[in-house]
C-alpha cells in the first residue's frame, strides 16, 4: 500500500499494477477502478482516482514539496 499524494488515501499499488492491460499500440493502461498512477521525474506516483492524479498533474509541486494534501 502506497499514499495518494493528493489526498492521502491508501492505494493498493500491486492492485494498480496488476490491473494493467495492454492498449492501441501495446501501450498499458491501467483499470481506473483500482486505482490510477502516473510517471513524474523518474518515480511512479498512485492515486485513488483520476480526479486526484488530474489535480497531481495540474501542479505537482504543491503536492511534493510541501506534502500538502487537500
Amino acid at each position: 500500500m502506497v499514499k495518494d499524494p493528493v489526498c492521502g488515501k491508501d492505494v493498493d499499488d500491486q492492485k494498480v499494477d496488476g490491473g494493467e492491460t495492454l492498449g492501441v499500440g501495446g501501450a498499458p493502461v491501467t483499470n481506473p477502478s483500482f486505482g490510477t498512477k502516473r510517471l513524474h521525474q523518474g518515480k511512479w506516483y498512485y492515486f485513488c482516482s483520476m480526479g486526484c492524479r488530474q489535480r497531481f498533474i495540474g501542479n505537482p509541486a504543491r503536492y511534493l514539496e510541501s506534502g500538502e494534501q487537500a
